[in-house]
């Protein structure tokens, strides 16, 4: 029989056992969250607040397209449907909101050294417009970015690399994340939702998987080239000699979000910190 002494007994060891267990899971919480390594966050207890807080509005789905609104300019992306190949094998898997990282699949040094050197190759090329300096959205790693930025990111900030699993963070068309979600090479940010959380990453910000081979840093490098377009109109593979193809339609996008958008670098700065280069060590 079940008497109100064993109620009152039940009752007080859950008070007993609560705290602990509760204590328990923010402590591994808490570590789990340290190792994902630097990021935008400080890796703080407030920084760890501040993303569990942000946890509760973030995507539920990383894979739902990006809708894209029957006025949306232009409306197809820099890829045709056959541009992108599809990737072999299982999604990897994804930790953390800010810092988000790939904890499986990670790009090996050499490869990882391979997707560098075609990053450092797009910025060494004047006709490109690009340079490498801190990003505004990790701020403790190397970010490329377009000194004529056409559509609102943070500082004209196209991409960064993340040398601890060899996986980016970049800004695309949404047609262009699109495809790439469909055909497995990426999924979008936690925070990637629009609306309020503008103020964190544009709703197109999208997290790309780490190449695993020198074939996959070749596809890699055809997205970091639709990121290059999207935020700066540049066609990175256009014509050799003469000034890129640039895009108008997307330099109208560029003027209509003028003022409407806050990122990351206006909300917690840009620069001054400490800088995880790209060619750090995998």
């Amino acid at each position: 029989m079940f008497t109100e002494t064993h109620l009152h007994m039940l009752i007080a060891t859950l008070a007993l056992l609560l705290p602990t267990l509760t204590a328990l899971y923010i402590h591994k919480d808490y570590r789990a969250f340290l190792s994902l390594g630097p990021g935008g966050t400080p890796a703080t207890p407030l920084g760890y607040l501040k993303i569990k807080l942000l946890s509760l509005i973030c995507l539920r789905d990383p894979l739902r397209p990006i809708a894209i609104p029957p006025h949306f300019r232009p409306q197809k992306g820099y890829f045709t449907p056959a541009s992108l190949p599809t990737r072999k094998g299982t999604k990897p898997l994804i930790r953390g909101i800010a810092p988000q990282r790939q904890q499986t699949q990670k790009s090996g040094q050499a490869v990882y050294g391979c997707l560098v050197a075609k990053i450092k190759g797009l910025a060494a090329d004047p006709g490109n417009r690009l340079l490498e300096r801190t990003s505004c959205f990790e701020k403790h790693s190397s970010g490329l970015f377009t000194s004529v930025p056409i559509t609102r990111t943070c500082g004209g900030e196209i991409c960064h690399a993340h040398p601890s699993d060899g996986s980016m963070h970049m800004t695309l068309h949404p047609a262009d994340a699109n495809l790439l979600i469909e055909m497995g090479w990426g999924e979008r940010h936690p925070l990637a939702r629009g609306g309020w959380c503008r103020k964190f990453v544009p709703r197109e910000f999208m997290l790309v998987y780490a190449p695993r081979d020198e074939a996959e840093v070749e596809v890699v490098a055809k997205v970091i080239a639709a990121g290059i377009w999207w935020v700066s109109g540049v066609d990175v593979n256009g014509d050799a000699e003469g000034p890129r193809r640039k895009s108008a339609d997307v330099a109208a996008i560029g003027e209509e979000m003028e003022g409407k958008e806050c990122w990351a670098c206006r909300v917690n700065g840009c620069g001054g910190n400490q800088v995880e280069k790209l060619t750090s060590e995998a």
